[in-house]
Protein backbone atom coordinates (compact mmCIF):
# COMPACT_ATOMS: atom_id res chain seq x y z
CA UNK A 1 0.00 0.00 0.00
CA UNK A 2 1.75 3.11 -0.86
CA UNK A 3 2.31 5.42 2.05
CA UNK A 4 -0.51 8.47 1.13
CA UNK A 5 -3.21 5.90 1.30
CA UNK A 6 -2.15 4.68 4.34
CA UNK A 7 -1.44 7.74 5.94
CA UNK A 8 -5.22 8.37 4.31
CA UNK A 9 -6.94 5.30 6.18
CA UNK A 10 -4.82 5.93 9.51
CA UNK A 11 -6.01 9.70 9.90
CA UNK A 12 -9.67 8.30 9.09
CA UNK A 13 -9.27 5.67 11.61
CA UNK A 14 -8.07 8.26 14.24
CA UNK A 15 -10.57 10.86 13.42
CA UNK A 16 -13.36 8.11 13.78
CA UNK A 17 -11.68 7.24 17.40
CA UNK A 18 -11.60 10.81 18.51
CA UNK A 19 -15.47 11.27 17.18
CA UNK A 20 -16.44 8.19 19.56
CA UNK A 21 -14.59 9.69 22.75
CA UNK A 22 -15.99 13.03 22.77
CA UNK A 23 -19.52 11.64 21.48
CA UNK A 24 -20.05 8.48 23.87
CA UNK A 25 -22.93 9.98 26.15
CA UNK A 26 -24.56 9.96 22.96
CA UNK A 27 -26.08 7.44 20.46
CA UNK A 28 -23.49 7.49 17.70
CA UNK A 29 -25.00 7.73 14.46
CA UNK A 30 -22.89 5.70 11.97
CA UNK A 31 -24.57 7.13 8.87
CA UNK A 32 -23.84 10.73 10.33
CA UNK A 33 -20.04 10.01 10.95
CA UNK A 34 -19.77 8.69 7.36
CA UNK A 35 -21.62 11.62 5.91
CA UNK A 36 -19.51 13.86 8.10
CA UNK A 37 -16.19 11.69 7.08
CA UNK A 38 -17.48 12.07 3.57
CA UNK A 39 -16.78 8.53 2.92
CA UNK A 40 -19.50 5.33 2.73
CA UNK A 41 -20.68 3.23 5.76
CA UNK A 42 -18.65 0.00 4.51
CA UNK A 43 -15.09 2.10 3.85
CA UNK A 44 -15.45 3.33 7.23
CA UNK A 45 -16.05 0.34 8.77
CA UNK A 46 -13.60 -1.68 7.16
CA UNK A 47 -10.82 0.96 7.41
CA UNK A 48 -11.02 1.03 11.31
CA UNK A 49 -11.30 -2.24 11.59
CA UNK A 50 -7.87 -2.81 9.21
CA UNK A 51 -6.13 -0.10 12.25
CA UNK A 52 -7.42 -0.62 15.37
CA UNK A 53 -7.85 -4.36 14.95
CA UNK A 54 -11.43 -4.66 16.43
CA UNK A 55 -14.81 -3.10 14.42
CA UNK A 56 -16.30 0.50 15.30
CA UNK A 57 -19.50 -1.23 17.83
CA UNK A 58 -16.84 -3.15 19.99
CA UNK A 59 -14.39 -0.06 20.84
CA UNK A 60 -17.76 1.88 21.44
CA UNK A 61 -18.66 -0.54 23.88
CA UNK A 62 -15.11 -0.91 25.15
CA UNK A 63 -15.41 2.81 25.96
CA UNK A 64 -18.67 2.87 27.61
CA UNK A 65 -18.24 0.43 30.09
CA UNK A 66 -15.04 2.03 30.68
CA UNK A 67 -16.36 5.16 31.47
CA UNK A 68 -19.22 3.29 33.80
CA UNK A 69 -16.55 0.97 35.41
CA UNK A 70 -15.10 4.64 36.96
CA UNK A 71 -18.30 6.34 37.12
CA UNK A 72 -20.08 3.20 39.74
CA UNK A 73 -16.84 4.52 41.73
CA UNK A 74 -16.35 8.02 41.85
CA UNK A 75 -20.45 9.12 41.29
CA UNK A 76 -21.21 7.28 44.75
CA UNK A 77 -24.48 9.45 44.60
CA UNK A 78 -25.80 8.45 41.37
CA UNK A 79 -27.87 5.67 40.85
CA UNK A 80 -27.29 2.68 38.26
CA UNK A 81 -29.75 4.08 35.91
CA UNK A 82 -28.14 7.36 36.04
CA UNK A 83 -24.56 5.84 35.28
CA UNK A 84 -26.38 4.20 32.46
CA UNK A 85 -27.73 7.07 30.97
CA UNK A 86 -24.25 9.14 31.61
CA UNK A 87 -22.69 6.58 29.53
CA UNK A 88 -25.10 6.48 26.46
CA UNK A 89 -27.13 3.40 26.89
CA UNK A 90 -30.85 4.01 26.82
CA UNK A 91 -32.19 1.20 28.79
CA UNK A 92 -30.61 -0.06 32.41
CA UNK A 93 -31.26 -3.73 30.88
CA UNK A 94 -29.03 -3.88 28.51
CA UNK A 95 -26.44 -1.62 30.35
CA UNK A 96 -26.82 -4.30 32.84
CA UNK A 97 -26.82 -7.13 30.43
CA UNK A 98 -23.21 -6.09 28.62
CA UNK A 99 -21.37 -4.73 32.07
CA UNK A 100 -22.09 -8.45 32.97
CA UNK A 101 -20.96 -9.80 30.00
CA UNK A 102 -17.61 -7.92 30.16
CA UNK A 103 -16.92 -7.54 34.14
CA UNK A 104 -18.53 -11.16 34.91
CA UNK A 105 -21.07 -9.59 37.64
CA UNK A 106 -23.36 -6.68 38.22
CA UNK A 107 -22.95 -3.20 38.44
CA UNK A 108 -23.89 -3.35 42.24
CA UNK A 109 -21.24 -6.02 42.76
CA UNK A 110 -18.85 -3.96 41.00
CA UNK A 111 -19.58 -0.93 42.30
CA UNK A 112 -19.30 -2.82 46.59
CA UNK A 113 -15.98 -3.78 46.29
CA UNK A 114 -15.96 -6.67 43.03
CA UNK A 115 -14.15 -3.98 41.17
CA UNK A 116 -11.09 -5.22 43.38
CA UNK A 117 -10.59 -8.84 42.48
CA UNK A 118 -11.48 -8.18 38.51
CA UNK A 119 -8.58 -5.78 38.54
CA UNK A 120 -6.67 -8.29 40.69
CA UNK A 121 -7.03 -10.84 37.95
CA UNK A 122 -5.84 -8.59 35.06
CA UNK A 123 -2.58 -7.58 36.99
CA UNK A 124 -1.93 -11.19 37.25
CA UNK A 125 -1.57 -11.47 33.56
CA UNK A 126 1.82 -9.62 33.96
CA UNK A 127 4.31 -11.30 36.00
CA UNK A 128 6.32 -8.63 36.71
CA UNK A 129 3.45 -6.43 38.23
CA UNK A 130 2.27 -9.55 40.32
CA UNK A 131 5.20 -9.50 42.24
CA UNK A 132 5.55 -5.63 43.01
CA UNK A 133 5.19 -4.67 46.32
CA UNK A 134 4.98 -0.89 45.67
CA UNK A 135 3.15 1.48 47.82
CA UNK A 136 2.04 4.95 46.03
CA UNK A 137 -0.15 6.49 48.91
CA UNK A 138 2.39 9.22 49.44
CA UNK A 139 1.79 10.53 46.29
CA UNK A 140 0.23 13.68 46.12
CA UNK A 141 -0.89 15.27 42.31
CA UNK A 142 -1.06 18.35 41.02
CA UNK A 143 -3.77 19.64 38.82
CA UNK A 144 -2.62 20.97 35.65
CA UNK A 145 -4.05 22.38 32.51
CA UNK A 146 -2.36 20.81 29.75
CA UNK A 147 -2.11 21.68 25.60
CA UNK A 148 -2.75 19.74 22.97
CA UNK A 149 0.23 17.79 21.79
CA UNK A 150 1.11 17.07 18.08
CA UNK A 151 2.84 13.45 18.18
CA UNK A 152 3.99 10.95 15.74
CA UNK A 153 3.45 7.42 16.93
CA UNK A 154 3.26 3.69 16.56
CA UNK A 155 0.31 2.09 18.12
CA UNK A 156 1.30 -1.78 19.49
CA UNK A 157 -1.65 -4.12 20.27
CA UNK A 158 -1.31 -5.89 23.78
CA UNK A 159 0.30 -4.72 27.05
CA UNK A 160 3.35 -6.95 27.20
CA UNK A 161 7.12 -6.95 26.76
CA UNK A 162 6.61 -6.18 23.00
CA UNK A 163 6.06 -2.53 23.82
CA UNK A 164 9.78 -2.47 23.84
CA UNK A 165 10.61 -3.63 20.24
CA UNK A 166 8.15 -0.04 19.51
CA UNK A 167 10.24 2.29 20.98
CA UNK A 168 13.04 0.93 19.52
CA UNK A 169 11.49 1.40 16.25
CA UNK A 170 11.08 5.02 17.50
CA UNK A 171 14.03 5.67 18.50
CA UNK A 172 15.62 4.67 15.23
CA UNK A 173 13.19 7.04 13.65
CA UNK A 174 14.36 9.88 15.53
CA UNK A 175 18.25 9.20 15.09
CA UNK A 176 17.60 8.74 11.07
CA UNK A 177 15.82 12.27 10.93
CA UNK A 178 18.11 13.73 13.34
CA UNK A 179 16.00 14.44 16.07
CA UNK A 180 17.15 15.29 19.03
CA UNK A 181 14.95 17.43 21.14
CA UNK A 182 11.72 15.06 21.80
CA UNK A 183 9.41 13.42 24.18
CA UNK A 184 8.48 10.01 24.95
CA UNK A 185 4.75 10.04 25.49
CA UNK A 186 3.12 6.56 26.14
CA UNK A 187 -1.15 7.24 25.24
CA UNK A 188 -3.19 4.26 26.87
CA UNK A 189 -6.11 3.72 24.74
CA UNK A 190 -7.65 1.33 27.63
CA UNK A 191 -7.09 1.20 30.74
CA UNK A 192 -5.39 -1.57 31.55
CA UNK A 193 -5.78 -2.60 35.53
CA UNK A 194 -9.42 -3.84 33.38
CA UNK A 195 -8.82 -4.52 30.56
CA UNK A 196 -7.22 -7.67 29.54
CA UNK A 197 -3.73 -7.17 28.71
CA UNK A 198 -3.69 -8.71 25.24
CA UNK A 199 -6.27 -6.43 24.32
CA UNK A 200 -5.05 -3.30 25.29
CA UNK A 201 -4.45 -0.74 22.87
CA UNK A 202 -0.76 1.30 23.78
CA UNK A 203 0.25 4.00 21.73
CA UNK A 204 4.29 5.09 21.70
CA UNK A 205 4.32 8.50 20.93
CA UNK A 206 7.06 10.86 19.84
CA UNK A 207 6.40 14.76 20.48
CA UNK A 208 9.14 16.74 18.66
CA UNK A 209 10.46 20.12 19.37
CA UNK A 210 7.86 22.47 17.77
CA UNK A 211 10.86 24.41 15.41
CA UNK A 212 12.46 20.76 14.69
CA UNK A 213 11.82 20.25 10.50
CA UNK A 214 11.07 16.69 10.24
CA UNK A 215 10.68 15.12 6.29
CA UNK A 216 9.95 12.23 6.93
CA UNK A 217 6.51 10.62 6.42
CA UNK A 218 7.21 7.49 7.58
CA UNK A 219 4.84 7.80 10.88
CA UNK A 220 1.34 9.05 10.96
CA UNK A 221 0.76 12.08 13.29
CA UNK A 222 -2.31 12.76 16.15
CA UNK A 223 -3.32 14.95 18.67
CA UNK A 224 -3.13 14.36 22.73
CA UNK A 225 -6.25 15.94 23.98
CA UNK A 226 -5.30 18.66 25.73
CA UNK A 227 -7.45 19.47 29.10
CA UNK A 228 -7.33 19.59 33.29
CA UNK A 229 -5.20 16.61 34.43
CA UNK A 230 -4.21 15.18 37.64
CA UNK A 231 -0.60 14.77 37.31
CA UNK A 232 1.73 12.37 39.52
CA UNK A 233 5.21 12.47 39.00
CA UNK A 234 7.03 8.77 39.87
CA UNK A 235 10.03 7.21 39.71
CA UNK A 236 9.84 3.01 40.42
CA UNK A 237 9.80 -0.34 38.33
CA UNK A 238 8.31 -1.24 35.13
CA UNK A 239 6.46 -4.02 36.89
CA UNK A 240 5.19 -1.06 39.28
CA UNK A 241 3.23 0.92 36.25
CA UNK A 242 0.21 -1.15 36.37
CA UNK A 243 0.21 -1.17 40.21
CA UNK A 244 -0.01 2.30 40.68
CA UNK A 245 -2.95 3.11 37.86
CA UNK A 246 -4.59 0.61 39.76
CA UNK A 247 -3.95 2.41 42.98
CA UNK A 248 -4.71 5.48 40.93
CA UNK A 249 -8.03 4.55 39.31
CA UNK A 250 -9.10 2.51 42.45
CA UNK A 251 -8.35 3.94 45.30
CA UNK A 252 -7.03 8.35 44.49
CA UNK A 253 -9.83 8.59 41.89
CA UNK A 254 -12.89 7.51 44.09
CA UNK A 255 -11.50 9.56 47.22
CA UNK A 256 -10.56 12.38 45.14
CA UNK A 257 -14.42 13.33 44.38
CA UNK A 258 -13.04 14.20 41.31
CA UNK A 259 -14.42 12.17 37.47
CA UNK A 260 -11.86 11.35 35.28
CA UNK A 261 -13.29 11.34 31.80
CA UNK A 262 -13.35 9.51 28.52
CA UNK A 263 -9.83 10.98 27.58
CA UNK A 264 -7.31 8.49 27.35
CA UNK A 265 -4.61 8.64 30.47
CA UNK A 266 -0.96 9.40 28.98
CA UNK A 267 2.91 9.35 30.78
CA UNK A 268 5.74 11.43 29.75
CA UNK A 269 8.47 10.17 30.47
CA UNK A 270 11.84 11.21 31.60
CA UNK A 271 13.71 8.06 31.52
CA UNK A 272 11.62 5.32 29.36
CA UNK A 273 12.23 1.92 31.24
CA UNK A 274 11.59 0.21 27.62
CA UNK A 275 15.49 1.78 26.67
CA UNK A 276 16.94 1.76 29.80
CA UNK A 277 19.19 -1.35 31.33
CA UNK A 278 17.77 -1.13 34.71
CA UNK A 279 14.15 -1.40 33.95
CA UNK A 280 13.56 2.16 35.48
CA UNK A 281 11.29 4.79 34.49
CA UNK A 282 10.75 8.44 35.94
CA UNK A 283 7.72 9.67 34.75
CA UNK A 284 4.38 11.90 35.11
CA UNK A 285 1.04 10.45 34.35
CA UNK A 286 -1.57 12.58 33.33
CA UNK A 287 -5.13 10.99 34.44
CA UNK A 288 -8.39 13.08 32.72
CA UNK A 289 -10.40 14.88 35.42
CA UNK A 290 -13.35 16.87 36.10
CA UNK A 291 -15.31 18.25 39.28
Amino acid sequence: MKKEILQKRVQIANDIMYYIYTHIDTKIEMQELSEDLKISKFHMHRVFKDIFSKNIYESIKSIRLQKASNLLLTNRYSTITQVANICGYSSQTSFLRVFKERFGMTPKEWRVGGYKSYSQQIIEQSPKAKKSTAKFDHIEPSIVKMPLIQSYYIRHSGYNAEIKQTWQKLQTWAFSNNVTEFRHIALFHDNPTITPLDECQYVACIAVDAKAKVKSDRLPKFNISDGIYAKFDLVAKQGDMLKFMQWAYHEWLPKSEYETTTKPPYVIYRKNNYLSDDNEFDISFYLSIKF
